[in-house]
């Protein structure tokens, strides 16, 4: 046998070996997230079984608790084994910065064979520490009887307070149940904060009893009727309040407000245009009781009435309310005399306003994000500079823009990721630090080192839950950091294509930016921006022990859900002439949907992102297999976000999991790659 295929042997049972290390540590503690920040193993002391008689003290009647120990088949009885929960002045050791109308989320949980105590400062305290008991739990299984918890001390708080998710509902409805299934479902990742985008040009989700025809049908250009009751709204006030989970609901003014304009016939900045919205106001701090803030918006228009926002600021304020906006708004200078009590950065020109609360949305923009190389710039990065939050630097929310229409809620979730990139946010946002902010860090993953294997950690539990907790929900990040590339450094497209080869560098993970959607801004493979005009090449060698199908996702040119981008013509994977080969056979996407068509943000999204259909299906040989990309950097007309970027990751065929028993490699075969 020879050397190369020795040594490659060896290596893929070394991953394969290291899996299984790392399935086994599951078991336990290690597949918590966010990761806490003290773990203590108690010596010598066995599991406490979830089953059987359990005794309860609870102060704070945690409904999420108690559910817990029936869904895990234990029962309440005044003789069972001890579960204490203590409330504390605060929890020792643990950092809490000041942020108004947000708990302090800190805890301590010990458990032993007997017993388990919860001490914690608020009641939603109680809540964290249950979510990371329900974590414990799925790491021996979920059937009742089988469930344990290790016998641990485990020491937890967040880094910032405000961790959080949106939907924009006023472009793209989603009903109330996803809403409330998301909220429980994130809320177990510690997730604390929905911000609910209620309307919009597209349509005013949000019933005024006072003003009907907001949400008629003939006043929508999207999902035409679909509006939220105040029954809906009520159910996911209710799981919301349940989970520890803060709402903002958002009805925003005077900007991104045709639907209020189409439905009453005159604009928001009027006499009468106030008046309504101050009603409006009213009806959504009754339908939002436990919302301690009202977002009004305020972006992309400009102010034309001196006294609106101060208008509108007040009548919060009278409703017992705090007034968040949009940062940047536009000609308007953001300070005390404007009555806003927290700002929500966006876009480059978002800058932390002194005095009140900041939330880092800035490069939080899921729409425009991929689904690999994107989280990984979100997980590297600090927020807005600062390891952890300040009275100045709330957190940060995860925004989907859905500014391009999308078949259903399903693929709203699917194609923008929300839950891995929601996680990755609040991971970052529980556990804090960050080497770099995005615009220094980029988000690039390092060929090895700290950070690559504290992403591969967040990889690993992300992917355990996936197969838990998210099993029903669609996910489409598979495993990618031992996905390994070599890229050629940039050459002319008249060049040759071998000069390209005489320098190249190691890459590592599924999706690599070589020019970012936020380029120059966003440093990438080759910095913060390249010109157009040039090419690239990338490769890898992937060993396979056996001759299989696989299924290829396979992605060029990412479609934003917020461009009415032209899609590729049939038999193109993009609009720049980008190519890939297997094993010197050229790989040609199947059929597009909207193929070569001229779209609006009207025209449905249909498979132009590989979330949105199967992998491509391809036959790995035994042995080495050899995988090599053309990238061309073109100028595309038909597309704003002239992105520069590929996906290639092996899966099974339906693409749900990286395949487990292939090792890439560019320099374990021939390393001199034939040209294409």
């Amino acid at each position: 046998m020879s050397p190369i295929i020795n040594k490659s042997l060896r290596w893929v049972i070394a991953v394969i070996a290291a899996a299984a290390m790392t399935l086994s540590a599951t078991a336990k503690v290690e597949h918590i997230l966010p990761k806490p920040k003290r773990v203590e193993q108690v010596s010598g002391m066995r599991p406490f079984r979830l089953k059987g008689s359990i005794s309860l003290t609870d102060p704070t009647d945690c409904v999420v608790l108690k559910e817990f120990f029936i869904r895990s088949g234990c029962r309440f009885s005044p003789s069972g084994r001890t579960v204490t929960v203590v409330l504390v002045d605060s929890v020792a050791g643990a950092f809490n910065h000041p942020l108004p109308e947000f708990p302090d989320e800190a805890y301590r949980i010990t458990v032993t064979s007997e017993a388990i105590k919860i001490e914690a400062a608020t009641p939603t305290g109680v809540i964290r520490a249950t979510r990371t008991l329900e974590q414990m739990a799925e790491g021996y299984g979920t059937r009742p009887g089988e469930a344990r918890l290790e016998a641990v001390t485990i020491t937890d708080w967040p880094a910032f307070k405000l961790r959080g998710f949106m939907h924009d509902t006023g472009r793209s409805f989603v009903s109330a149940d996803e809403i409330a299934k998301e909220i429980e479902l994130l809320s177990r990742f510690k997730i604390n904060t929905f911000h609910w985008h209620l309307t919009e040009n597209q349509a005013w989700r949000f019933a005024v009893d006072a003003f009907p025809r907001l949400t008629a049908a003939e006043s929508m250009t999207r999902h035409p009727g679909k509006y939220y009751t105040k029954q809906d709204i009520r159910r996911v006030v209710e799981v919301a309040e349940r989970c520890g989970v803060i709402l903002i609901p958002e009805i925003d003014m005077p900007g991104h407000s045709a639907a209020f304009e189409r439905a009453l016939g005159f604009e928001m900045q009027t006499p009468q245009g106030k008046e309504v919205l101050k009603t409006v106001l009213e009806e959504v701090a009754a339908a939002f009781p436990h919302s301690p803030y009202l977002h009004i918006g305020v972006d992309e228009k400009a102010i034309t009435d001196s006294t609106f926002l101060r208008e509108m600021t007040e009548k919060v304020h009278r409703l017992g309310r705090k007034a968040v906006c949009w940062n940047p708004i536009r000609g308007v200078r953001i300070t005390p005399e404007t009555g806003f009590d927290m700002t929500q950065m966006w876009s480059t020109a978002g800058r932390k306003v002194a005095g009140i609360p900041n939330i880092d949305c800035r490069y939080n923009y899921t729409n425009h994000f991929d689904v690999f190389a994107d989280p990984v710039g979100i997980y590297k990065s600090s927020i807005y500079y600062s390891p952890q939050g300040t009275a100045e630097i709330a957190g940060t929310i995860s925004c989907p823009w859905n500014d391009r229409k999308l078949p259903d809620e399903k693929e709203i979730v699917n194609q923008n990721s929300i839950i891995v990139n929601a996680i990755a946010s609040a991971e970052r946002a529980w556990m804090g630090g960050g080497r770099a902010y995005i615009e220094e860090g980029g988000t690039t993953l390092p060929n090895a080192g700290a950070e690559l294997e504290e992403f591969a950690d967040f990889e690993r539990r992300l992917l355990f839950h996936k197969d838990h907790s998210l099993r029903d929900e669609p996910v489409p990040y598979v495993r990618q950091t031992h996905v390994r590339w070599m890229i050629t450094d940039p050459v002319p497209l008249e060049a040759d294509s071998a000069s390209a080869f005489r320098s190249q560098r190691p890459a590592t993970g599924a999706g690599i930016y070589l020019r970012h959607t936020w380029g120059p801004i966003v440093p990438t493979f080759y910095g913060k921006d390249y010109s157009v005009g040039h090419k690239a090449y990338a490769y890898t060698y992937v060993y396979s022990p056996r001759a299989q199908e696989a299924g290829a996702i396979i992605e060029f040119q990412n479609y934003s859900r917020s461009e009415p981008d032209v899609a590729p013509d049939n038999g193109k994977w993009d609009r720049k002439g980008s190519q890939i080969w297997l094993n010197d056979t050229e790989l040609l996407p199947l059929p597009w949907a909207n193929a070569g068509r001229s779209v609006t943000n009207e025209t449905e999204l249909a498979n132009e992102n590989f979330p949105a259909r199967k992998p491509l299906p391809v036959r790995l040989r035994k042995g080495w297999n050899k995988v090599m990309i053309k990238l061309p950097y073109v100028a595309t007309p038909g597309i704003r976000l002239n992105k520069w970027l590929f996906t290639f990751v092996l899966t099974d065929l339906s693409g749900r999991h990286a395949l487990p028993d292939l090792v890439y490699s560019p320099t374990m075969g021939d390393p001199a790659p034939s040209k294409p």
